[in-house]
């Protein structure tokens, strides 16, 4: 071969790698964007789930307060009843064992009363 023609095959040869190269690259390209939207529609379809699911997951956590909220008020309400109750007993109690005390002392007196009447009847 002469240079010639060997030079021209070689600028040939280039052009056309040239050629295909920016095709090889625009089709490359292309089928980025293409599979950048699928992924991306692909995201959007997983995160949308997500969404959902975390909307679930809200409400039942909301209902689950709720009901914690509401037994909290219930037992809340329970143990001050209770407590005002116990008060209550408490202060009846120590009112029966001053009465009960003062009762005693009335019978003891009187039962003394009583034996000093039977020494003097016989």
């Amino acid at each position: 071969m002469e240079p010639n023609a060997m030079v021209k095959a070689m600028l040939e040869f280039s052009s056309k790698a040239l050629i295909l190269g920016r095709m090889v690259g625009s089709l490359y390209q292309r089928e980025l964007k293409e599979c950048s939207r699928s992924k991306v529609e692909e995201l959007r379809e997983e995160l949308k789930g997500h969404t959902d699911k975390h909307a679930e997951e809200k409400a039942a956590w909301k209902k689950e307060r709720e009901k914690w909220l509401e037994e909290k008020k219930r037992l809340g309400s329970w143990r001050v009843r209770s407590l005002d109750s116990e008060k209550k007993l408490n202060a009846k109690i120590a009112d029966l064992e001053t009465d009960y005390d003062e009762l005693k002392e009335k019978h003891d007196s009187l039962e003394s009363e009583l034996e000093d009447l039977k020494g003097q009847i016989i």
